[in-house]
């Protein structure tokens, strides 16, 4: 809608009162016309009440003109301004036009009338309004506000010729004004001032005042302008210096290379050098003719010109990529077992895999490299197996860490468009390594990220996928390069943190934690006499007994690696280095008690069975990023409704488990021999212990049962057994993931007896035969069978019998 302009000033009578719409960042004075994009409710509320106030007049037959008061914020990070948000000193604006746009907002042409003093500011429903008092501005005369209107007019004269952005018709239009006030508001609203001044010159009513203010002000500026003026004159003189100096060095070299004054080995220029590195470098035919085009360009290009930089880096980074360039494998399994055997300590799975990988190299000669991914808790050596790998195949070995990487040109590199591009850290690895056919570790591959600069996981499909990393496509060299050779090794504490496009291009060896005696040997073979040379004490007789290793890894650690083994170990070695400056060389014993006294108070009690047979409370099992672990289950019951409590920041999936567990108890009581009455006018609270780990996972069904069961029937669970299972309303125990890592657990726990789902009994040979042995394994299919087997009965054979079933357990393996 378009309104007309009205120069002629509203008749005076009692306090007019307008629609007030508050500015961010801006100031509109009088006779000035500025363009505005409103996009607050309030805001675009007292436009249209401006503008419907118009057209009411005009159907009341009167000329009212949409007329709206305008002042500024004092911050504008404000959102929803109040009254004492707004400065008190406004202008009368009159509404040009008024645009709605697509989006909502509105775009609106206004033009400054006169200041005005907001007296009352009053917020409605929709809108701010403002009861307003005229500023009143007398007009000057004399010769000194003449003379002082000549100055400003000269001042601004001599800004406009400094200022390149103001357009020179501005001081035509600057020197017709000869009216004191107008000349100020109009100077006042093409100087580039911040809010304070622009907003201080407005709330000067006296034309005089603000002209002096603004003569300040102008003068300020224009010294500003001058000194900026110096500064460019002086870098483009010495620009100028620069430029004459290195045409000068390049005349100097052509007469040098005219009169033969030079040395046989200084006189190769830098292309030459690039042409001799070209003939006797080995690459790919597309790579060999981009680097003669490329250089041709170069040719072409002046040495100080920034394109020629970023063409000689080009040149420099596919010339030092090795396309072709690559370490002999040693083909020697029983050397190559013996390495492996040396690093590390069981895992032999992992082992065997690079055996085979040996083996079918010795029959062929040409293998792709294997995608492998190795999945385990922290500290089990997933990365320094990768370093053993490389060592036993006789290859280089570069780590590239991708933890926290949210950026796809980490991976694939930059186009060469982008100012300091460079290529992504595959090629970066590979330049490293001078081989093209190293073992690259891609440590912690789940935890990369994703953000607006793309997905690195995606990247890593083609890196990853053996048919296609053949012709892999870097960014920044737009060339094909052969990544078939290299041996991509990955490392993940969990699997659902990578892409499932992702895990199908990798073969995943999963690495559980280690038992105990496992970790005793570890501590025998490589921890410790690490730890005695790392801390000065190779040359000292220092013993450590086998009971004070066992009792550092049940008391002072609780982990699925040996990280915190090796820190403690560090711990003790340290303590007694102290004791070896301070009394002497001599044959040092650590047993048992001294190891406690140099570790101090232990951390962990050994097993976390409970003391005696107790209500209510159940051992499960879970998977954690650290490994497997016990998780405690408690269930009481107190005066209520019927109704269920859960607690202990479990997620939706234990949650439905716990309310399917509940619901399967409650479709069985009179089979349990629970009281009606009993679970109608009580509430049961399933509680997990340890609320700030958060937990989730259905394979706590049959433990949630079992708490129920025993809560509601006052029967105590056996205090050492531990199971693992998903529940179903029918009552039937559905398979779950982990079962090595949870028995390992329960085994470090102290527990002697472990029930698991009956399906997963394929997964026991992935335990190790030691623990089988000395535990009590369990496959359960029922319910029935769960209770028989936790909770203490008198006669466990004749507790409940679900129908279809015999009655008896599944054969203990």
């Amino acid at each position: 809608m378009i309104f007309g302009r009205d120069d002629s000033p509203k008749p005076a009578g009692e306090r007019p009162v307008f629609p007030l719409l508050p500015l961010r960042d801006i100031v509109v004075f009088p006779h000035m016309v500025v363009p505005l994009s409103v996009g607050r409710k309030a805001s675009i509320a007292a436009l249209k009440a401006a503008a419907e106030r118009r057209e009411a007049s005009l159907k009341a037959g009167g000329d009212e003109k949409a007329l709206i008061v305008v002042a500024a914020q004092k911050r504008a990070k404000v959102q929803e301004p109040g009254p004492d948000d707004i400065f008190a000193t406004g202008t009368l604006a009159q509404i040009i036009q008024l645009v709605p746009l697509p989006d909502g907002t509105l775009k609106v042409l206004v033009e400054g009338l006169k200041r005005v003093q907001l007296s009352a500011v009053t917020l409605t429903e929709s809108h701010a309004i403002v009861e307003v008092d005229d500023l009143v501005d007398p007009t000057p005369k004399g010769v000194e506000i003449e003379a002082l209107v000549r100055a400003v007019q000269a001042a601004f004269k001599a800004w406009v010729e400094l200022n390149k952005r103001v357009p020179p018709e501005l001081q035509t239009q600057i020197s017709a004004l000869d009216e004191p006030s107008r000349l100020a508001d109009t100077i006042c609203a093409h100087l580039a001032l911040k809010l304070e001044p622009r907003q201080e010159l407005l709330e000067i009513p006296s034309a005089v005042a603000r002209l002096e203010k603004l003569y300040e002000l102008i003068q300020h500026e224009v010294e500003i302008l001058k000194v900026e003026r110096k500064i460019r004159t002086r870098v483009k003189k010495q620009m100028e210096r620069s430029q004459k100096e290195s045409y000068l060095n390049e005349q100097m070299q052509a007469i040098q290379r005219e009169l033969g004054d030079k040395e046989s080995d200084a006189g190769k220029s830098d292309l030459q050098e690039i042409e001799d590195k070209l003939k006797t470098k080995k690459m790919s035919k597309e790579a060999t003719l981009r680097v003669k085009k490329e250089l041709k360009k170069l040719r072409l290009m002046g040495p100080m010109s920034a394109e020629a930089t970023v063409v000689r880096n080009y040149i420099d980074t596919v010339l030092s990529l090795p396309w072709y360039d690559e370490t002999k494998d040693r083909i020697d399994l029983a050397e190559a077992e013996k390495v492996l055997d040396e690093d590390h300590f069981g895992l032999k799975k992992a082992k065997e895999r690079i055996l085979e990988y040996l083996a079918v190299q010795a029959l062929l000669t040409k293998l792709k490299g294997p995608i492998l991914c190795l999945v385990g808790p922290p500290g089990v050596g997933k990365t320094s197996l990768a370093k053993s790998i490389a060592r036993a195949l006789g290859r280089k070995f570069v780590r590239l860490s991708l933890g926290g990487v949210r950026d796809e040109a980490e991976i694939r590199g930059h186009r060469r468009t982008y100012i300091g591009a460079m290529p992504g850290k595959v090629l970066q690895s590979l330049k490293k390594a001078e081989s093209n056919n190293p073992v690259m570790l891609l440590d912690e591959i789940d935890k990369m990220s994703t953000d607006f600069r793309g997905d690195p996981s995606a990247a890593l499909l083609e890196v990853l996928d053996p048919e296609q990393n053949a012709t892999f496509n870097d960014h920044y060299l737009d060339l094909d390069y052969d990544l078939s050779n290299v041996m991509f090794i990955c490392t993940a504490n969990q699997m659902h943190g990578i892409p499932g496009p992702l895990q199908d291009r990798m073969e995943v060896i999963r690495i559980a934690g280690y038992t105990e005696p496992e970790k005793m040997a570890i501590a025998r073979r490589y921890l410790i006499p690490k730890q005695r040379e790392a801390n000065g004490l190779a040359d000292v007789p220092v013993t450590i007994t086998s009971k004070a290793v066992r009792t550092v890894i049940n008391r002072y650690t609780r982990e699925a690696g040996v990280r915190g083994l090796e820190r403690e170990m560090a711990s003790i070695f340290r303590k007694t280095a102290r004791d070896v400056v301070k009394n002497g060389k001599r044959e040092i014993k650590v047993d048992r008690k001294k190891a406690m006294r140099l570790l101090g108070v232990p951390r962990f009690k050994h097993g976390v069975k409970e003391h005696e047979d107790q209500v209510g409370i159940v051992t499960g099992l879970a998977v954690m990023d650290t490994g497997g672990d016990t998780l405690t289950t408690e269930a009481t019951v107190m005066p209520g409704k019927g109704g269920l409590i859960i607690t202990g920041k479990l997620g939706d999936v234990m949650k439905e488990s716990a309310q399917a567990a509940m619901s399967f108890v409650r479709s069985r009581m009179r089979r349990f021999g629970i009281d009606e009455k009993l679970v109608e006018t009580s509430d049961i609270h399933v509680h997990v212990p340890e609320g700030a780990i958060p937990k989730d996972g259905p394979s706590a069904g049959i433990t949630i049962v079992t708490a129920i069961v025993s809560a509601l029937t006052k029967i105590p669970v056996r205090r050492d057994v531990a199971m693992t299972g998903e529940v179903t309303l029918r009552g039937r125990v559905l398979p779950i993931g982990g079962l090595k890592e949870k028995v390992l657990a329960a085994h470090r726990a102290g527990m002697t007896t472990v029930l698991f789902p009956e399906e997963n009994r394929k997964d026991l040979r992935e335990i190790p035969k030691k623990v089988r042995d000395s535990m009590r394994l369990v496959p359960v299919e029922q319910v029935d069978d769960v209770l028989r087997e936790a909770l203490v009965l008198a006669k466990p054979e004749e507790f409940i019998r679900l129908p279809g079933t015999s009655g008896t357990s599944a054969p203990v393996v």
